[in-house]
């Protein structure tokens, strides 16, 4: 794991320095040092002034939005704090709470879990589809099940250049089935439960969400397939 100091942690770090976890499309993830909270930080969503707060407080109605619509068992509560980074630069972080153990679906090696726990795992996956989708209509707004993955923002910024475009196209209608999300994750309780960990919206314009959201519709038909063949059948 990397450690990084910034000013921008003040707010939840003593030193200003913490572990990197994770990265996905637009976010960084980092630990605090007592493995209490995460702490996420989207790099191109600064500001130099502190004219933030209309989007910290955009950004926790969609968090309490999509948690609502998936109810207490497959969410976990989201906060968000104003800080300037190092720069200058100010953002609004994403604090949640640290899922010790915890496993992303795209991690788990379903050959080691058995039926019963499978089972399980495909009837919560199939209880937070219907809840998505729910969602969607009654809001107009769809929770991101899925999520990407990257090693530092210099991959994420490489990965969206043009010559990745058909990768990336692949990648969505094909290879990132609901099995393979990096939002949804696995928790170490007794019995375990699947929670969503991002609960970002679609920031583009609309003619972009009516195609994006219609594309999710048909893939989550797909996905209830790969639901039965992978976890229920037999």
């Amino acid at each position: 794991m990397e450690h990084h100091r910034n000013d921008v942690f003040a707010p939840i770090d003593i030193d200003h320095v913490m572990e990197r976890v994770a990265g996905g499309n637009e976010t960084e993830v980092y630990r605090s040092d007592d493995h209490r909270f995460v702490v996420k930080l989207k790099g191109e969503l600064g500001s130099r002034d502190a004219a933030k707060l209309a989007d910290a407080r955009s950004m926790q109605q969609a968090a309490r939005r999509f948690a609502a619509c998936l109810g207490p068992r497959h969410a976990i509560p989201t906060y968000f704090v104003l800080s300037r980074d190092s720069e200058g630069f100010v953002h609004a972080l994403a604090i949640q709470p640290y899922l010790a153990n915890a496993r992303v679906l795209a991690s788990i090696d379903w050959k080691t879990i058995d039926v019963a726990q499978r089972r399980q795992i495909g009837r919560d996956l199939r209880h937070i589809i219907a809840r998505a989708v729910g969602c969607l209509f009654r809001t107009g707004h769809l929770p991101d099940l899925y999520g990407r993955v990257s090693a530092s923002a210099a991959e994420r910024k490489r990965r969206k250049q043009l010559r990745y475009l058909a990768e990336r196209i692949w990648s969505f209608l094909v290879k990132r089935t609901i099995l393979h999300s990096q939002n949804l994750m696995l928790t170490a309780e007794q019995p375990p439960r699947l929670v969503l960990i991002d609960y970002d919206e679609v920031r583009r314009s609309p003619l972009y969400r009516v195609i994006y959201f219609l594309t999710r519709l048909i893939l989550f038909g797909r996905d209830l397939i790969v639901i039965w063949w992978r976890l229920e059948r037999g």
